[in-house]
């Protein structure tokens, strides 16, 4: 028991620290950049499975709240969080639960069939989605709130074309990308995270 709490303390502490190195992954579009730290977040949360999705994305995101430099272009404090993408950091925290616990606990039985894939890509692609939803509120109240919205726009149509729209081509391209890799690695690091009869 002692040692599967230490292995799973390990794996959270290296997801998270992977979290971080995709924040050096950072191309400036507009006032939303694209990173791969998204991404991650929710790659992450579905090897992990279950309830333990959200430990590394917790941990990275209460190591950004300390001060320490892990956000994306190496940024870190409560000023973030107050800022016009501030809410995407709880949103990794929600992708990276959401996600696992549509995708379960990782199994050394599992298999590699069409069943699989799909659950994966379902778990990988609402974890994205969600992840958005705080994002798009903060950033709309951002928005409205600085005078940033033009005259002929509302201000769900300019968050829209702002921090959403944009982006959505990338994020099915990271999707595609890491539904492979979780269905190789869950079964793998199943054997160090879970025993048989664990819950999720």
């Amino acid at each position: 028991m002692k040692n599967r709490t230490t292995l799973n303390l390990t794996f959270t502490a290296l997801f998270a620290a992977i979290i971080y190195v995709g924040g050096f992954i950072r191309i400036p579009v507009g006032v939303i950049p694209i990173v791969l730290q998204n991404v991650l977040c929710i790659l992450c949360g579905v090897l992990m499975g279950g309830f333990k999705s959200a430990f590394p994305a917790a941990l990275f995101l209460l190591a950004g709240l300390t001060g320490l430099p892990v956000y994306s272009g190496g940024t870190g404090g409560i000023a973030v969080w107050l800022g016009p993408t501030g809410g995407f950091l709880p949103g990794y925290l929600l992708g990276a639960l959401t996600a696992g616990l549509i995708a379960g606990k990782p199994s050394v039985t599992e298999k590699k069939d069409a069943k699989t894939i799909i659950k994966i890509s379902l778990a990988i692609l609402t974890g994205m989605i969600v992840l958005y939803i705080p994002g798009v509120i903060r950033f709309s109240f951002w928005a409205t709130a600085g005078g940033k919205i033009p005259a002929d726009k509302t201000a769900l149509s300019y968050t829209l074309a702002t921090c959403v729209i944009p982006f959505i081509p990338g994020d099915l391209i990271k999707t595609v990308i890491a539904v492979p890799l979780a269905i190789k690695l869950r079964p793998l690091l199943a054997q160090y995270l879970y025993k048989n009869d664990d819950k999720n």
